[in-house]
């Protein structure tokens, strides 16, 4: 289960994707993938055991709505998909798929238009980004009760240690040294 994995390695090119599929880790985000290359992504990753998260509104050539998200959930079987966008969290949790809404700290009138967009979708868990605001990482599990992944702008170790001590479930990053560094720590 992805309880157990602290950092979820994201990606946006195949070379990073084939890192990915060397490493230990178990569950990973395709970020930027275009449409013809899904096929492709899911069989390597079926064949190497590795659960595949993708971020439906990054995927070039897909319109991210409910009908491209029953499409990708019906024909690649995703663990997980990501959106900002309620329609899409709405169709993967029909579908069974981890649902994980997107949310931006901007500003207080956009926090308090994604504790609404939220509260109506009630995705499995929430990205917050950035996530290198602790105080906010807490008050919005506190508040939401949903299972949150900090990402963005998480440069170093200490802000991952930061972000997990301060609620995050996990890490969501790029950074391949910062998937190095927590390799060993997983599980």
């Amino acid at each position: 289960m992805i309880r157990s994995q602290k950092i979820l390695p994201a990606f946006s090119t195949m070379r990073e994707f084939e890192r990915f599929l060397e490493s230990d880790y178990e569950v990973g985000i395709f970020l930027e993938l275009h449409v013809s290359q899904l096929k492709h992504a899911a069989q390597m990753a079926k064949d190497r055991g590795k659960k595949m998260i993708y971020h439906v509104d990054l995927i070039q050539g897909l319109k991210s709505d409910e009908h491209a998200t029953e499409y990708i959930c019906q024909e690649y079987k995703p663990f997980g998909l990501i959106s900002t966008k309620s329609n899409v969290i709405r169709k993967a949790k029909q579908k069974g798929v981890l649902s994980i809404q997107r949310m931006f700290l901007i500003d207080s009138h956009a926090l308090e238009k994604s504790y609404q967009l939220v509260e109506r979708t009630k995705p499995d868990f929430i990205e917050i980004m950035p996530g290198v605001v602790p105080w906010m990482l807490t008050e919005i599990k506190q508040k939401l009760g949903i299972g949150i992944f900090a990402g963005g702008l998480i440069r170093t170790a200490e802000d991952v240690e930061i972000a997990l001590q301060a609620g995050a479930e996990a890490i969501t990053t790029s950074d391949a040294e910062l998937w190095h560094q927590f390799a060993g720590s997983e599980n």
